[in-house]
């Protein structure tokens, strides 16, 4: 046996048998994907066969050939809706127009269980297809006859690949796009994008595989073995069990079963395959550092809510209505429910006169009249203050220090350091001393034990809420400096009207800013990325 082949038998013996099969069983200069791996070893765990591939790559008895792609279909919610309420509602128009001589919109509608949002497309498309024609007072009624039969074989045709589509996947089949005729996948390819306003009809997943294929040593390694039944092989020349023993057990020692047996061979310098096991996310790794590191300086958390109402996000932070950032453009509302019935109403009646007029605070207020009606609006949550807000009208200690990670969103153009939802960090102190310094001080803690930046600088600024206000500013190591949010002193005008008459600093800053320095990033987009290769070489330095 020549030296080459001496080196091949010995990485042969370091296989397990599961790969030992494996390699007898993958065809020559034909790739395989993993579900033809694990069809080829009758193994039901396709993990299994993917494991047994890698040992095989990582002796050089196979490799990656590269990939397959695979569409499969299913249907989405509204081609569910449609199987479940007898078809398309294009053919169920059809023969109610049949059954009948003419339906208004609004009757179709109620016989369809369709809003008029959904509704109106569809009968915009049929009319201009002259499936239907349109009379006085609204009503629908069937176009000519040549459109009409052209269209009813068309929706009988896309029923029938309704109720084949859902009763495959219903039993757990996967439905290849590439085994349905040249029509069907025109249909498909057509209703899996979007009708006017409504869903897509149809669902394409595409589901990649790698493929992989024997080296040029793996098929001279393929003779090198017998392969005994479905579970055992050995190496041609071994004497003594089918099966090769892997490893040691108390009961071989105590038994001397090894007498007479070989034993799988190690080689210790051999990589093994690259598994990526799960592990927290890095962004996920740095919110829990900063909850941490803010409950040891003494804070407590607070909680909030993701969708909040106009009084508590601005209103009883002395925002004016008519303030610009109340606009649909920076705030997203809420469609459906529009209001809240939950309102405290005698905060709502004191924030509603120190707007007017000042109220009990000194001051004049912003002289308009007060929407009551508007503060019960629903908007996404634009700003973390509004738990400060909550947490000042609900008793709490004094003196007392508070914080939130808070989940915020904001129209805005995205770019390297803005995105339209971000996570702040929001804090309060309540203490009859604090003051403005102590304020400064805390920022700068911030920046340096949290941010991790070494350079921090602070500019005056304007809030509705605070008096005085203030900018924090970093130095990101790439992006030069960058604005870590604002902070100040609450205003009277925000404090007294919830009960507290003593003053409260307060601040929002960025806390996705503040881990681009910690997870050493230059884009914020890449914080919320989904690809894996970007994630995996996140490091989270503590500061």
């Amino acid at each position: 046996m020549s030296s080459s082949e001496g080196e091949l038998r010995t990485v042969v013996e370091r296989l397990s048998p599961v790969a030992r099969r494996l390699l007898n069983a993958m065809p020559l200069g034909t790739p395989c994907n993993a579900s033809q791996l694990q069809k080829l070893l009758g193994e039901k765990n396709a993990a299994k066969a993917v494991g047994a591939v890698g040992w095989l790559i990582a002796n050089g008895l196979a490799q990656e050939a590269g990939e397959t792609r695979t569409s499969y279909v299913s249907l989405a919610d509204k081609g569910l809706a449609f199987v479940n309420s007898g078809g398309l509602p294009e053919g169920i128009i059809v023969g109610l127009l049949k059954r009948g001589k003419s339906l208004t919109v609004q009757e179709l509608g109620k016989e369809l269980s369709l809003p008029k949002e959904e509704l109106n497309p569809i009968l915009g498309t049929m009319k201009k297809e002259g499936v239907i024609a349109f009379e006085s007072g609204a009503r629908v009624v069937l176009g000519e006859q040549a459109a009409v039969k052209k269209a009813e074989e068309r929706y009988a045709k896309i029923n029938d690949l309704l109720v084949l589509v859902s009763s495959k996947v219903s039993s757990d089949e996967k439905v290849d796009l590439q085994s349905l005729s040249d029509e069907q996948k025109k249909i498909i390819e057509e209703m899996s994008r979007k009708r006017g306003k409504g869903k897509a009809v149809f669902r394409i997943a595409i589901e990649v595989e790698k493929a992989y294929a024997l080296t040029s040593d793996g098929e001279d390694a393929r003779g090198m073995y017998e392969v005994y039944d479905d579970t055992s092989t050995r190496i041609i020349g071994e004497i003594g069990s089918a099966e090769p023993i892997g490893s040691l057990t108390p009961e071989i020692l105590e038994k001397e079963l090894w007498r007479g047996q070989t034993f799988r061979k190690y080689d210790i310098e051999t990589q093994p395959p690259k598994l990526t096991c799960g592990r927290k996310h890095p962004y996920g790794l740095f919110l829990d550092f900063v909850r941490k590191k803010l409950i040891a300086m003494g804070f407590e958390e607070m909680e909030g809510r993701l969708v909040e109402t106009e009084f508590w996000n601005s209103d009883a932070l002395f925002m004016p209505q008519d303030h610009p950032a109340r606009e649909v453009h920076d705030v997203y509302m809420i469609k459906e429910p529009k209001y809240s019935k939950e309102l405290p109403q005698t905060l709502v009646k004191r924030v509603a006169e120190t707007h007017r007029s000042g109220w009990k605070t000194g001051s004049a207020g912003w002289g308009y009249e007060f929407d009551e009606h508007r503060t019960a609006r629903f908007v996404l949550r634009s700003q973390g203050t509004a738990n400060s807000a909550r947490m000042l009208a609900s008793a709490p200690k004094v003196p007392g220090k508070y914080f939130a990670i808070a989940r915020c969103f904001r129209y805005d153009q995205v770019d390297s350091t803005h995105a339209p939802d971000f996570y702040q960090i929001e804090g309060i102190v309540i203490s009859p001393k604090i003051n403005f310094r102590h304020l400064l001080g805390l920022l700068k803690l911030f920046a340096i034990e949290i941010a991790g930046s070494g350079e921090v600088k602070f500019a005056p600024s304007y809030f509705p809420f605070t008096e005085p206000s203030v900018e924090i500013h970093f130095k990101h190591p790439n992006l030069g400096w960058v604005e870590l949010g604002g902070a100040g002193i609450f205003r009277k005008e925000v404090t007294l009207p919830l009960g507290i008459d003593i003053p409260v600093i307060a601040w929002g800053l960025g806390l996705d800013r503040m881990a681009m320095v910690a997870l050493s990033i230059n884009d914020i987009r890449d914080l919320f990325t989904s690809d894996l290769r970007k994630i995996l070489q996140m490091k989270f330095r503590k500061v």
